[in-house]
């Protein structure tokens, strides 16, 4: 019984991460290609409380280019709203550990934070890279180009 909870669990786990990922793409993708005309809005069953999150995915990933000083905001923005950071001492180029005296934990703290904000994991071995504000917005920027 506990093994069927385990993969239970684990099923929706997938299936929460796809739908947190994928869905928000496929809209944006099947938005983009319908024409645009009042028509294709009811053809989608959308009310209209929905049309913004879904303009918001196409702005994310209809565009090649990278707005880095929004990056920047929405990090600093995460990094100020942990409550064990001065926000008077931070900068983007502020060290957690050295500067902010941050531990390993906080540090986690605010990778989980800014995974929530951007929509993606974050592996465990890049996390460690990221010390910095500029190390997390550089590579945010450089993921949203792969994709």
């Amino acid at each position: 019984m506990a093994t069927l909870a385990k993969k239970w669990r684990s099923c929706t786990c997938a299936v929460r991460l796809v739908s947190r990922t994928s869905a928000p793409r496929l809209a944006a993708v099947r938005a983009i290609r319908l024409p645009a005309s009042p028509k294709s809005v009811c053809h989608l069953h959308l009310k209209s409380a929905q049309l913004p999150a879904i303009c918001q995915h196409i702005q994310t990933y209809s565009t090649a280019t990278v707005n880095v000083a929004s990056i920047e905001d929405r990090v600093v923005k995460i990094c100020k709203a942990y409550d064990k950071i001065n926000a008077d001492k931070l900068t983007l180029d502020s060290h957690f550990m050295n500067d902010l005296g941050l531990d390993s934990l906080d540090h986690v703290e605010i990778i989980m934070g800014i995974e929530d904000e951007f929509g993606f994991e974050i592996p465990d071995a890049d996390s460690e890279k990221l010390l910095r504000p500029r190390d997390i917005v550089q590579y945010i920027a450089n993921k949203q180009e792969e994709d």
